[in-house]
């Protein structure tokens, strides 16, 4: 059993910290920027709730964050009362944020001044498989800090994948994104045509599901869009944030990405309809308003 802290207990990070305390049998400590949400996470699962993230992190042997973006990540590592004012020498970061690969250096290099591990961990399944303890998990780092984070890691997760050097997570995440953003706008398109085409959905995916068409987007989400059901998953807004990650990475490092760069104006779309809540696959919602 380790002492372990993790900061951030929104839709993904709330279930993951519980696996954590349940199934590891971990010693928790939680921070949650809404301390409310803190102590109902402690009312159900048992651990501490504190004030500051760094008072999380003393003493502790794994300090997990979950937020929302770069600006929120530094915030509860580096900003006063972050987490790197709190951890002690050998102690690992283990960032699951999706965030940018410059963010996961500059945290390496602020984690190596304290003689702390890093790893950036970017995750993807969405809430159901963080509540099911089900997710993959893309991670940078050194392959030390990597054996000693990954047995701890495995009680939220179904797949763990060391991709390389630091930055390197958050770039596999990067891909990630990209695949999802044309495939959910394929199986858009695809749907839209056969409702014009007259033909019965259901039958349609049910045949084309067992072919080189199939995705997990097909098999998982066919059924809530052709509903006109878009509160099924990860968010419009939050894809947008991390569509925007990618996009300037891209222009970094000389990428070309036509179709991810459209879709992402269609999700733009898809927010001046209101649906920055909705989830990603209301690209059909588009098609059809």
């Amino acid at each position: 059993m380790a002492t372990v802290a993790f900061i951030g207990l929104g839709v993904m990070g709330y279930p993951m910290a519980g696996h954590l305390k349940n199934k590891g049998g971990h010693e928790l400590r939680v921070y949650n920027r809404t301390a409310a949400k803190a102590h109902k996470w402690v009312e159900e699962f048992g651990g501490t709730a504190c004030e500051l993230p760094a008072d999380a992190a003393k003493g502790a042997d794994f300090v997990f964050t979950c937020v929302g973006n770069d600006d929120d990540l530094r915030s509860v590592t580096l900003a006063s009362g972050g987490v790197l004012h709190g951890m002690k020498k050998g102690a690992i970061l283990i960032d699951n944020t999706t965030a940018s690969a410059e963010v996961a250096q500059q945290l390496a290099a602020a984690c190596a001044d304290k003689e702390c591990g890093f790893l950036d961990a970017p995750v993807s399944g969405g809430q159901a498989g963080a509540e099911n303890g089900v997710l993959t998990v893309m991670v940078g780092g050194d392959e030390a800090t990597f054996d000693k984070a990954r047995p701890v890691i495995d009680t939220y997760a179904r797949m763990v994948g060391l991709m390389g050097p630091v930055g390197s997570g958050q770039l596999t995440k990067m891909i990630n994104q990209i695949c999802i953003a044309g495939l959910v706008q394929g199986l858009s398109e695809g749907i839209h045509f056969g409702r014009k085409a007259g033909l019965d959905i259901n039958k349609v995916i049910e045949v084309i599901s067992k072919g080189a068409a199939g995705s997990w987007q097909m098999e998982n989400r066919y059924k809530t869009m052709n509903a006109g059901e878009y509160e099924h998953g990860f968010a419009v807004d939050w894809m947008r944030k991390d569509l925007d990650i990618v996009l300037t990475e891209a222009r970094r490092n000389g990428a070309t990405l036509p179709v991810t760069a459209l879709v992402d104006q269609f999700y733009a779309e898809v927010q001046t309809m209101g649906g920055n809540r909705w989830d990603t696959s209301a690209l059909l919602a588009r098609l059809e308003k």
